[in-house]
């Protein structure tokens, strides 16, 4: 019996499929390679252009803490009142006052700072969770980490059962299998630490 008769045989992948979904989405904000709270078209900058618009700083104190409200607002004052102004001073506050707040939510995330990123370079991922939550619908979200989850899942079993076959055949093999193996486990034992503990674990 090879491996892909197997995988079909004797794993039930689809009743994993809810646990590995509640672990992206659980996980998506703390990884971050995943963040996207600095990137143009995020959902701070959002803000904060919205705040400019309508005089309303409050609008961003959301995304830091009652400490950085002060100086925050100081910097916004400064930066409403020059957008009638000579426009390339404005452009130069503006994105001041965009990385400052940027710089300062990252830090209330323990993530470190790396200069706003441009608009569409969010992972595709989290603009769909953005979109689900815009269009008050998770279906399709969930649809495409089903889909997607599904597939990496079996990939990662396949490739652990073929190597498995070889793996004594020589050291290389075998060191291919324990990657591999590593790789696979390293996925559940994820996912139970989050079920077991949560994201803070």
């Amino acid at each position: 019996m090879n491996a892909k008769v197997r995988v079909t045989k004797s794993l039930k992948i689809k009743s994993f499929l809810p646990f590995f979904v509640m672990i992206v989405l659980l996980t998506a904000g703390t990884i971050p390679g995943y963040a996207h709270c600095d990137s143009l078209d995020g959902p701070v900058i959002k803000d904060a252009e919205a705040a400019l618009k309508t005089n309303n700083v409050s609008l961003v104190f959301k995304w830091i803490n009652e400490e950085q409200e002060q100086e925050i607002t100081s910097l916004f004052k400064k930066t409403y009142d020059l957008q009638d102004g000579d426009p390339e001073i404005y452009e130069l506050v503006k994105n001041h006052f965009f990385e400052t707040l940027v710089r300062w939510h990252r830090e209330t995330e323990n993530a470190p700072y790396t200069g706003l990123k441009a608009a569409g370079t969010t992972e595709k991922i989290i603009q769909l969770s953005d979109k689900a939550i815009k269009d008050k619908d998770i279906n399709d979200l969930i649809n495409k980490l089903n889909n997607h989850t599904e597939q990496v899942i079996k990939d990662r079993f396949e490739k652990v059962l073929l190597l498995n076959e070889i793996k004594n055949e020589s050291e290389q093999k075998g060191r291919k299998f324990v990657e591999a193996y590593v790789d696979y486990t390293h996925t559940i034992e994820a996912l139970h630490d989050v079920l077991e503990h949560g994201t803070s674990h």
